[in-house]
């Protein structure tokens, strides 16, 4: 039987990054888990207390538009959502690219394999602003997630930060989320562990 889980998202963050890179290296060489991948909002995490959602007011968040065309391939063309994600996580923190930009974005789906019109098509449909501020309020206000990438099992959540990427090592990545799912699920009691300073 799958593990079932879901992970949150938002292309601008190393961490994310770094996770994502884990479960996509094993997804892709066949991991049994069944992921759902949640887009978050780090643009609404530093709105201020009274001022419109980031979702009501895209126009002053023009990196929404990154994790809008996320949200249009996973739920529009999900054959393609683990390549594209991969690929925008590494637009933004690989390439350095400014993933506001949306003739950048365009370009990233583009060599990714997907359509880059017919997803900035439905992101400007609106829809995806719905999807994003409904994911990511309920997450919020469900179970207090505060940031990417959070491991969701059940209702537990955990905020992770791995320091390391995967490269091609299928085992690495493997073993690094079942180690996270198993802490996840078997001992809730270990409510923060963080080293005090960053090996180098």
């Amino acid at each position: 039987m799958s593990t079932s889980f879901t992970v949150t998202w938002d292309y601008r963050c190393p961490f994310a990054r770094n996770g994502h890179e884990h479960l996509l290296t094993a997804l892709e060489a066949g991991a049994d888990w069944d992921v759902r991948f949640s887009a978050f909002s780090l643009d609404q995490t530093h709105v201020e207390e009274g001022r419109p959602a980031a979702w009501d007011e895209p126009d002053r968040y023009p990196g929404l538009l990154v994790n809008l065309a996320g949200i249009v391939v996973r739920d529009r063309f999900p054959e393609d959502f683990l390549r594209v994600h991969r690929s925008l996580f590494a637009a933004r923190h690989d390439q350095a690219l400014d993933m506001r930009d949306r003739n950048l974005v365009a370009k990233t789906l583009d060599m990714a394999g997907v359509d880059a019109g017919a997803v900035l098509a439905e992101v400007d449909a609106g829809w995806p602003l719905e999807v994003l501020g409904a994911e990511h309020t309920d997450v919020v206000e469900r179970l207090s997630v505060f940031g990417v990438p959070t491991f969701i099992v059940g209702d537990r959540s955990v905020f992770v930060r791995l320091l390391d990427r995967p490269g091609d090592d299928v085992e690495l990545a493997t073993s690094t989320i079942d180690r996270i799912l198993g802490l996840i699920n078997s001992w809730p009691e270990l409510n923060e562990f963080k080293y005090t300073s960053i090996p180098r």
